[in-house]
């Protein structure tokens, strides 16, 4: 799923593949696919320039990235492709060690630290655990305004065109105080009203 300024854009590529080898119980256990169900599905190279094309040259958030990125590299160097470079991911296992260290770092953890509703997830899925990833980046990230601050200087909105930096301009205070001409415009306004209770005394 594709991410644009730390939003969601709804761009999302999902395919399920034959594998091209038995399906392991312990793997099927936790993701639920068989070899049934995957027999009648693509084989990688049928998705690959799809794929590619999906991802261009954007930066690719992964959760334990150096296990994914072997996996899909071995695949490209299969098909006779160039390789995705490492420095292309951002490892949000990385992040989220660095964050808190000695803590719990899966996704489900990380979930459950941040508050990311997982009800939906009775096992795994690579479209769903990307989309509870997305959410859990933005944590890590420090949320959806990340650089939101009071000071004046220079503040970031976020438009369709991308973040714009704008100065920000704090006028003095108005003065208040009313001018001789509204004092004496009050004064006759009051005397018109009769019996005025602040008038009489006590």
């Amino acid at each position: 799923m594709e991410l644009s300024h730390l939003v969601e854009t709804g761009r999302t590529f999902h395919r399920y593949i034959n594998p091209e080898r038995p399906m392991r119980a312990d793997a099927e256990a936790v993701h639920g696919l068989s070899d049934a169900f995957l027999a009648d599905k693509p084989v990688f190279a049928e998705i690959a320039d799809a794929l590619l094309t999906f991802l261009g040259d954007a930066p690719l958030v992964i959760h334990n990235a150096s296990f994914d990125m072997r996996f899909l590299n071995a695949e490209f160097s299969r098909l006779g492709l160039a390789p995705l470079p490492m420095d292309r991911a951002e490892d949000t296992l990385a992040l989220a060690r660095r964050r808190f260290p000695g803590a719990q770092a899966s996704l489900d953890a990380l979930c459950m630290r941040f508050g990311v509703d997982t009800s939906d997830r009775s096992q795994h899925g690579a479209l769903l655990d990307s989309r509870l990833l997305a959410q859990v980046y933005l944590e890590l990230r420090g949320g959806r305004q990340p650089g939101l601050t009071l000071l004046a200087g220079e503040e970031t909105a976020t438009t369709e065109n991308g973040p714009v930096s704008r100065p920000t301009t704090f006028h003095p205070p108005r003065p208040h105080a009313p001018s001789a001409a509204e004092l004496a415009a009050h004064e006759a306004f009051i005397a018109g009203i009769p019996n005025a209770l602040w008038r009489r005394e006590g």
